[in-house]
């Protein structure tokens, strides 16, 4: 079974840094685009950023500058460091990843989040 796996999130102070990781395990032959979401309370999941096959990066207009994505294939995972982290980054974080299987055909994955807090 296929899965994803977070880590990484945890308590940081306004203007500090983090790492996020995510690893998928399981029957992989690749996996094409990973991306970072977030959930704050009370409101929609909102893009942060995406990385392509060709790691071509994409990052929403809030994180720009801040963040940065990052994927390592050999170990099926994919990073986002955080640095001057702002109250308004307080969420919960999730992967996702369109996995290809042996044999051919993909599918989309969700990890089961991390929670990043981010104190003023």
């Amino acid at each position: 079974q296929v899965q994803l796996v977070e880590s990484g999130g945890g308590l940081v102070q306004a203007g500090g840094s983090l790492r996020l990781s995510c690893t998928a395990s399981g029957s992989i032959a690749s996996i094409n685009a990973w991306g970072w979401y977030r959930q704050a309370p009370a409101k929609q999941r909102e893009l942060v950023a995406t990385i392509t096959g060709s790691s071509s990066t994409n990052y929403a207009d809030s994180v720009k500058g801040r963040f940065t994505i990052s994927r390592d294939n050999a170990q099926n995972t994919v990073y986002l460091q955080m640095n001057s982290l702002k109250p308004e980054d307080t969420a919960v974080y999730y992967c996702n990843a369109d996995i290809v299987r042996y044999g051919g055909g993909m599918f989309h994955l969700w990890g089961q989040g991390t929670q990043v807090t981010v104190s003023s």
